[in-house]
């Protein structure tokens, strides 16, 4: 048995509007917000990156589960804008966090569920009784070109959990998880390129939608559970768009998706975005509910979890470290601060 005994999120205060943008650039902004359904994004300061964020979320998780952080036996950060090309995020971390030294390590990267799969490399160590508890998380700043599309959406911030397999300590309790994985060009970024690229004939129907289908169903199979069986689920968030299509296909309502809905006030996190839904779920989760996790990773790859929430979530719950009070403390920036704050200029 395996389970999650802490999680912590962290967003920037900065926020710039997607009207904004489109000012600067000659753009529409009533037709991209109601296209993206992306009001405004977070936005890094001058001295936050991925590993900053990482370490907060990651805090935040250390003070819900109460433990001693040297009996941490694995960490595992997932972000594709590490704070250095050679030199783990996770390390420096685990200094940061008094994890003494003897845990493994390791920097993860599959685009947008680089979380998720660290997650499921903690779960399946913690399971198989390597490690008393392990830490997994996923942050990023996004990368979007200035004029381009993802600009509207790329933006920074995380979460982080801690994961255990002594049950009495458990907030939610995982019954199984199932991936899908596939060569699909819809989106890369080649060394030494600041920016990616894209091919957005690709990235919806036969890439976002065609791995999250198949995990999920797999998941489903797996389980023998219907949507109907979930009270919560939270889908990889590239816009406001996506995870409503999906969610619709697949038989869940916008009751079910609404608590982890947080993009069109947040925009996509990258290697933090599900799992930043999947936290704001658990904000207000009570114990007995069901709650479907699905990541997406361009490449292309999806995760998907299934969880039970145990009665200890009440008795662990922070409501002063939870997501809704990170995006309610917000500064609009303007696009010339914004551009500064990630060293564009």
């Amino acid at each position: 048995m395996k389970g999650i005994i802490g999680y912590g999120a962290y967003l920037p205060k900065y926020r710039i509007k997607t009207s904004e943008t489109a000012r600067i650039w000659g753009k529409d902004s009533v037709a991209l917000e109601q296209g993206l359904r992306i009001k405004e994004k977070s936005v890094p300061a001058l001295d936050e990156d991925s590993l900053t964020i990482g370490y907060q979320a990651a805090a935040n998780a250390l003070s819900m589960a109460q433990i001693d952080p040297a009996k941490i036996g694995a960490i595992y950060f997932g972000s594709e804008s590490k704070a250095y090309a050679v030199k783990p995020n996770a390390s420096i971390v685990g200094e940061m966090l008094g994890a003494g030294s003897a845990y493994t390590s390791a920097d993860v990267e599959f685009a947008c569920k680089a979380g998720t799969a660290c997650l499921q490399m903690v779960l399946a160590e913690a399971g198989d009784g390597m490690i008393d508890y392990g830490l997994a998380i996923g942050t990023d700043t996004a990368q979007g070109r200035p004029g381009d599309i993802l600009e509207y959406s790329t933006a920074a911030g995380g979460a982080a959990f801690i994961v255990g397999s002594q049950e009495s300590e458990m907030i939610t309790r995982l019954e199984a998880t199932c991936s899908s994985s596939s060569d699909t060009p819809d989106f890369w970024r080649r060394p030494h390129e600041r920016f990616p690229v894209h091919r957005e004939r690709f990235s919806g129907a036969p890439s976002y939608q065609t791995q999250i289908l198949q995990s999920t169903q797999l998941l489903f199979d797996k389980l023998g559970s219907q949507p109907a069986d979930y009270t919560y689920a939270a889908f990889h968030t590239p816009n406001g768009k996506f995870p409503l299509a999906v969610a619709k296909k697949l038989g869940f309502t916008r009751q079910q998706i609404d608590p982890g809905y947080v993009v069109p006030v947040v925009g996509n996190t990258y290697s933090g975005a599900s799992i930043l839904a999947f936290a704001a779920i658990l904000d207000q989760a009570k114990p007995g509910d069901r709650i479907l996790l699905v990541s997406y990773g361009s490449g292309a790859g999806s995760d998907a979890f299934s969880w039970v929430v145990t009665d200890q979530i009440d008795k662990k719950r922070q409501p002063q470290k939870a997501v809704q009070r990170y995006i309610d403390n917000k500064e609009y920036v303007d696009y010339g601060q914004y551009v500064k704050n990630l060293g564009l200029v």
